[in-house]
């Protein structure tokens, strides 16, 4: 018997595959994969390249930078980006530290009141954004409960919280709390006692144990999270439409407004390219730290 033959005789059943059986598992695998493509096809890059070329295409169909050049010369349009940004800043700033300092007490503390939050905190993810905003409006209004509490009291007034930056800074901390203090917890429950406890017996006090294992641990998570409030804030739409200021608008509202009430797709379509430009820049930061931080692991 030839050295071939012998080899083929012992070879392992699962290494003696047919072509056919390789050829329909690769058609199966390719048929699993086509309804995800197409949907990611149809629902965002045919859209994404879509608003390119209105973009970049005048009334004529000539190709022109007009639109993104009154991004930046239009004094409303300028307004409309500065505040935007500012408010997408402020507002991530504001409820990563709040997410983050309620997820670390809802690790560490204990309590019927740690009990309680974590029970509740998880319910506004629950409630649409505009049953929320309506919400918003009910409570916070120069009409609404507290306003009428204090006027029940003998009060003057009620000093004014929406329809401005106030209101709608209180609706993305309202949006965006409970999802990154979700993300968050999750993270620290995967750092065990036992490193707490060891640190602790070592002499570490509560700050060096925070600085050295709890914040490194959770960097990552912090990333994600960080991420997910961007995108979320800066691409709102609802509550500014409702409860924000008609000038300055966010992008969102503004974009709206350009295509539906002054009909100009190209300058709406220079506006989505411009936010998702913005959006990508921190993906982009996202994921080039992500794959540092696996290339340091490996």
């Amino acid at each position: 018997m030839s050295g071939k033959t012998i080899a083929a005789a012992t070879r392992p059943k699962a290494a003696r595959r047919s072509p056919g059986k390789e050829v329909k598992q690769g058609a199966a695998g390719l048929l699993m994969v086509i309804p995800s493509f197409l949907l990611l096809l149809f629902m965002v890059i045919i859209p994404i390249l879509t608003s390119v070329r209105e973009s970049v295409t005048d009334e004529n169909g000539l190709f022109t930078l007009e639109h993104y050049a009154s991004l930046f010369t239009s004094k409303a349009m300028r307004s409309n980006i500065l505040f935007t940004l500012n408010l997408t800043t402020t507002s991530s700033v504001l409820a990563l530290l709040i997410s983050y300092a309620a997820a670390v007490y809802l690790r560490f503390g204990t309590g019927r009141t740690a009990d309680m939050i974590r029970k509740l905190y998880l319910i506004p993810m629950f409630v649409p954004s505009v049953i929320a905003t309506y919400g918003i409006m009910n409570m916070y209004g120069n009409h609404g409960w507290i306003a009428r509490v204090i006027e029940a009291f003998g009060g003057e007034g009620f000093v004014r919280i929406i329809f401005d930056y106030k209101g709608l800074l209180l609706a993305n901390l309202w949006f965006n709390v409970p999802f990154a203090t979700m993300l968050l917890h999750a993270a620290l429950s995967g750092i065990p006692n036992s490193m707490i406890e060891s640190a602790k017996d070592a002499g570490a006090g509560k700050l060096a144990v925070f600085l050295k294992f709890v914040l490194p641990l959770t960097f990552k998570s912090m990333l994600v999270a960080s991420t997910f409030i961007f995108m979320g804030v800066i691409g709102s739409f609802t509550a500014p439409f409702l409860i924000g200021p008609n000038a300055p608008q966010v992008l969102g509202v503004a974009m709206q407004q350009v295509f539906s009430v002054y009909q100009e797709i190209g300058q709406a379509s220079a506006i989505a390219v411009f936010m998702f430009a913005l959006c990508a820049v921190m993906g982009y930061f996202y994921i080039h730290s992500m794959i540092k931080e696996d290339s340091a692991a490996r």
